[in-house]
């Protein structure tokens, strides 16, 4: 079992991954809440153990950003923030479990181990097209088995365009997806995006083709 322990707190972070360790799982950690969405695109884990106060991105936000970028991994919170008004809000945002700090450890253990007995009945990967499959869990993106090395804003847009492969996806509701709660960025940004993807989908079976007007689909290479 993979976790993800995004926490800022030093002490917290080793004390915890050296707990999980001596249990038998591996813990890959991060620190910083503008690099969350990388580190969890990249670790693939099967829960995320996610802390609110987070220098860069707040831990709410991360969460809001995976979630907009198909990223379904389970995610418990883990805060000082124990008022209720916190927990539902983290809840709606997409949590699957709260635990308010301090708590204990057998606790979360079991916990952490509960989401993960939840997954294979939920798990959906994507119907395969032109060799890619999308993993539910994970949110990866797959090329005949083999997982693509996609940069987050490239990953969110190629699982929008196979949630609807062959047809066209207007620039907007790309952007929508690909840009979520970044209200600084230029919707002509995402053009830029969709060019690096192209250059990625280049040794598969997909081509990403530009519509004027309409958008962008995904049609096998010819």
């Amino acid at each position: 079992m993979k976790l993800l322990l995004i926490e800022d707190n030093l002490a917290m972070q080793t004390s915890l991954q050296r707990a999980f360790e001596r249990r038998g799982m591996q813990v890959v950690t991060c620190a910083d809440g503008a690099r969350a969405l990388d580190r969890w695109q990249a670790s693939q884990p099967d829960v995320v153990l996610l802390d609110l106060s987070l220098p860069g991105v707040d831990g709410l936000e991360v969460l809001t950003r995976a979630r907009a970028e198909g990223l379904r991994t389970p995610v418990i919170i883990l805060t000082a923030r124990g008022a209720v008004g916190d927990r539902v809000l983290g809840l709606n945002t997409g949590a699957d479990d709260y635990l308010a700090k301090p708590f204990d450890l057998d606790e979360l253990e079991a916990r952490v181990k509960a989401l993960v007995r939840r997954q294979p009945s939920e798990r959906h990967d994507t119907p395969e097209y032109c060799g890619l499959r999308v993993d539910a869990q994970s949110g990866a993106v797959y090329f005949q088995g083999q997982a693509l090395e996609l940069a987050p804003r490239e990953s969110a847009l190629l699982r929008a365009l196979l949630a609807r492969p062959g047809q066209a996806v207007a620039k907007e509701r790309l952007f929508e997806l690909v840009f979520a709660g970044e209200a600084d960025v230029q919707p002509d940004a995402i053009e830029v995006v969709a060019y690096r993807l192209r250059k990625r989908l280049a040794t598969t079976g997909a081509r990403l083709v530009t519509l004027r007007g309409l958008g962008y689909l995904l049609s096998p290479q010819p």
